[in-house]
């Protein structure tokens, strides 16, 4: 069992406010995966303090660029050689098959790569000179001291995509981590401590939804960074409103995938089988809608019920198994009422149900899902579900296939197969959604990820995510 009875408060490890600590308990089984010690609201008092004493007296902000750079290059290394390690303990936290976990642990190398190389591109200071008038210095400042508040679903991916680009533009960061991956949550601070940051600069705090509350309200706070539900998005928005921070949401989706009548099946099924049932389905950009030609629509059900079948379900270290439990017991049980509502509403179950499977009644297991001859106003189709759910839609012609796509309060992710690679171009600049992959394209971690309408504000990755902690200064020169 592992155990963290301290907290990791502005580079030192320290002793909680409060004696609750976090129990966290494994998905599949219910048993004790281990103990975290719990932030209060004394303990973000502390690590706001410090972080505002890192970031308006600290040699932080005050480095240049490429020293910053050296600190958090050093830091990927030493992630990188753990990331065996932490995929299996975020396996063993929230459920997530161990496929998914080892795969999403090493691309992070990567994601924080191409920020370095953001930042390293940077022109942090320039000059703009004005015919006839003054020049203008235009400078690229951090924004100060910034919240980041995570989910549990992919905890290392969430916290590296905030805090790298903000610690590179010279921020300090508070993360606040979901008590379910408490555990992994204090195994990064142990890796930026050892990354040697200086004092202040970072702080890591597992707590629930109150101490979050506290920490995005504090008046010390000048920017927050959230992932999460679109619900929460709209309260820390509204904060952020009342207080004039900076604030960035990526929140739910419900994305489409536009499957055009002369797509290949087997290209459009194998990806399915990761984009949306990849992370037991509980990925905000989860290809959750598929959107079928009544030309082949048959087929197209008939194919993706067969691989979702065909998917093992169970203990979620095994190497054979591709979804595991649901996080929690509440999430299991909100996932199959979604199931027993598309029932009630009149769409047809292909496969699945709101029964869980046989031999797994001692975990947060629910049955891979499967509903055809779905209409885009049921609620399963139109609300984020958050777990191995597909919903199968019919469409007339490209027109209407965007039309249903776009008739959505979402707007985070979406795919287009097609064999005709043009049209499904231009399927794809129609759909009102911040990403896109057409016939199964990989995305860059140095293009913009992030949503249009209720899938968020701002975004993340490379370039377009180093600018979310940047405050812009011109200086008119004589």
């Amino acid at each position: 069992m592992i155990t963290y009875d301290r907290l990791y408060i502005g580079g030192e490890w320290t002793a909680p406010s409060e004696e609750k600590p976090i129990e966290v308990r494994s998905p599949h089984d219910q048993s004790l995966v281990g103990r975290a010690a719990q932030a209060g609201p004394a303990d973000v008092d502390a690590a706001v303090a410090k972080a505002r004493e890192a970031f308006d007296h600290g040699p932080w902000p005050r480095l240049r660029p490429e020293e910053r750079r050296t600190v958090i290059a050093r830091f990927n290394e030493l992630h990188a050689a753990r990331a065996s390690e932490i995929a299996e303990l975020v396996t063993s936290e929230n459920g997530s098959a161990r496929w998914f976990t080892e795969m999403l642990q090493s691309s992070l190398a990567e994601q924080t790569d191409a920020y370095l190389r953001a930042a390293k591109e940077l022109r942090w200071e320039e000059r703009l000179q004005n015919p006839g008038g003054p020049a203008a210095i235009v400078r690229r400042e951090a924004v100060g001291v910034v919240a980041a508040v995570i989910p549990w679903n992919a905890p290392h991916q969430s916290a590296l995509v905030k805090m790298v680009p903000a610690l590179l533009a010279g921020c300090a960061v508070i993360l606040k981590a979901s008590p379910e991956t408490a555990l992994d949550a204090l195994l990064l601070a142990e890796i930026f401590d050892e990354a040697g940051l200086p004092e202040g600069v970072v702080s890591v705090l597992p707590a629930g939804r109150e101490t979050s509350e506290y920490l995005v309200s504090h008046p010390g706070v000048d920017k927050i960074a959230f992932t999460g539900s679109t619900a929460a998005g709209r309260r820390i928005a509204a904060v952020a409103g009342e207080q004039l921070k900076r604030v960035s949401l990526e929140l739910g989706g419900k994305s489409a995938a536009i499957v055009l009548d002369d797509a290949d099946l087997g290209t459009v099924v194998e990806t399915l089988k990761f984009a949306t049932f990849g992370n037991n389905g509980e990925a905000c950009g989860s290809l959750s809608r598929v959107l079928a030609p009544r030309s082949r629509y048959e087929e197209v059900v008939s194919a993706i019920a067969a691989m979702a079948e065909s998917l093992t379900v169970g203990d979620p270290a095994s190497p054979d198994t591709h979804i595991g439990p649901m996080v929690r017991p509440g999430q299991r049980e909100r996932v199959q009422g979604y199931i027993r509502t598309g029932i009630e509403e009149g769409a047809r179950l292909v496969t699945g149900g709101p029964d869980t499977p046989a031999g797994l009644e001692n975990g947060n297991y629910v049955r891979t899902t499967v509903f055809a001859d779905v209409d885009n106003s049921m609620r399963i189709a139109r609300e984020e579900i958050f777990g191995p759910v597909v919903c199968v839609i019919p469409f007339d012609d490209d027109d209407d296939a965007v039309r249903i796509a776009n008739d959505s309060p979402y707007g985070l992710g979406g795919a287009v197969w097609g064999a005709d690679q043009e049209r499904a171009m231009n399927v794809a600049r129609r759909v009102r959604t911040g990403t896109l992959s057409v016939n199964s394209a990989m995305f860059s971690f140095d293009a913009p990820f992030g949503g249009y309408k209720a899938s968020g504000v701002g975004r993340e990755f490379g370039a377009a995510g180093l600018a979310q902690y940047l405050e812009l200064k011109s200086i008119a020169v004589a």
